[in-house]
């Protein structure tokens, strides 16, 4: 009896890694239809950006004044460091992260890490030749963040941002304009 115990919860183990395994490789796929930058150069994208624009998500709900800093790391992979305004509660969140290239460091697209072993798509899909703007995708097009070098960008080529992102797929009509980012204005 205590064998065929043992012989189910090895069963069970080995059927739970078996789904769950397929599940937190996807969490680093590349949406459907979007193609990330290349000929990407990393050392022009590190140093500090600025959240213009972002699709709702838990972690970073409510936040004001975020921006992302990018670092190289020893190990060839980059730190991250994300870090807004808890307007509610009256402080500053950080969160440190790591990132690694999914393929060849000249295509945009990486894996990154807040939380241990788990890791999700960072995929640049749009990026001015000069570095002053980004439009990032996550794993789906639930992820969507729109980052820029100033803290805003002219509403003009924000409105063509937003069109690019909509034709790509993305809800944009739920985008969030975090303070000191603002919607384009209407015409």
């Amino acid at each position: 009896m205590n064998h065929r115990r043992h012989s189910a919860a090895a069963l069970l183990t080995l059927l739970l890694l078996a789904l769950t395994l397929p599940l937190l490789g996807g969490c680093t796929g590349v949406p459907e239809g979007i193609q990330p930058v290349s000929g990407f150069k990393v050392d022009r994208y590190l140093g500090t950006w600025h959240e213009i624009a972002r699709l709702d998500h838990s972690f970073e709900r409510g936040l004001e004044q975020v921006s992302a800093h990018y670092e190289p790391r020893a190990d060839g992979g980059i730190s991250v460091l994300n870090r807004g305004f808890d307007p509610v509660k009256g402080q500053w969140k950080e969160a440190e992260g790591r990132a690694y290239f999914i393929s060849e460091p000249d295509i945009a697209s990486l894996k990154v890490s807040f939380f241990g072993p788990f890791y999700g798509g960072y995929h640049v899909f749009a990026l001015d030749p000069d570095y002053r703007w980004v439009m990032i995708s996550g794993p789906s097009r639930d992820y969507l963040w729109i980052l820029a070098r100033e803290p805003q960008l002219p509403s003009p080529l924000l409105e063509e941002l937003i069109a690019r992102a909509r034709e790509a797929g993305f809800s944009t009509e739920t985008l969030i304009f975090p303070p000191p980012s603002a919607p384009p204005a209407t015409s």
